[in-house]
């Protein structure tokens, strides 16, 4: 159905980090430059902790929590709207079973009361509901689907041969050989026009 959120960063391990450093800080015995390269990051990010650490001490540098904005739909929301879209397009009541970013929004709108732009909704079926893109074969209605075996059977070998064996040329369009090459007087330097 839905597959699990995975933070793009590790927030404990960030943590972890910030927390060393508040303890490096405590012991006064490396500056901050120091205390940058041991612990692998910029003295700017080492500078911005240490006045966080003396502001607020080892408490200040505890994770501030998720990044980013809350998003507007949990999880029970995207499995009502994922169940919604099972339904199909017809019995959310669009004349065609064709889903359009659009229509995806009207649904969840009307599912969950929640407005997106339709500019935004493939993220919320790529990362929430885990939909992929599909695009419809576009065919001809009047395709006669023997007709096309039959040429294909047929005609096409006849066709492939006759391209085969036309005559040779080259692919240069500045040789004689080339059927595209512009036909000129004859070999030389082509003769300067008068003036009248």
């Amino acid at each position: 159905m839905s597959k699990q959120f995975r933070p793009r960063r590790d927030f404990d391990g960030l943590e972890a980090r910030r927390r060393r450093a508040g303890r490096l800080f405590a012991t006064g015995r490396l500056n901050q430059a120091e205390i940058a390269r041991t612990l692998g990051v910029t003295p700017t990010s080492v500078n911005r902790w240490h006045a966080t650490w003396n502001r607020g001490g080892m408490a200040a540098l505890r994770k501030a929590g998720r990044a980013g904005r809350m998003p507007r739909l949990d999880r029970v929301d995207l499995q009502l709207v994922d169940q919604a879209l099972r339904e199909g397009a017809v019995a959310n009541g669009f004349s065609t079973e064709l889903w359009t970013l659009p229509r995806v929004a009207r649904v969840i709108e009307e599912v969950t009361g929640v407005h997106y732009h339709p500019g935004h909704v493939w993220r919320i079926l790529r990362n929430g509901l885990d939909w992929t893109l599909q695009r419809p074969a576009r065919r001809a209605k009047e395709r006669n689907e023997k007709a096309i075996a039959q040429w294909v059977a047929k005609d096409w070998p006849r066709v492939k041969k006759t391209l085969a064996g036309s005559a040779p040329g080259s692919l240069s369009k500045t040789r004689v050989g080339s059927r595209s090459a512009r036909r000129s007087g004859g070999p030389g330097r082509p003769r300067a026009r008068r003036r009248s």
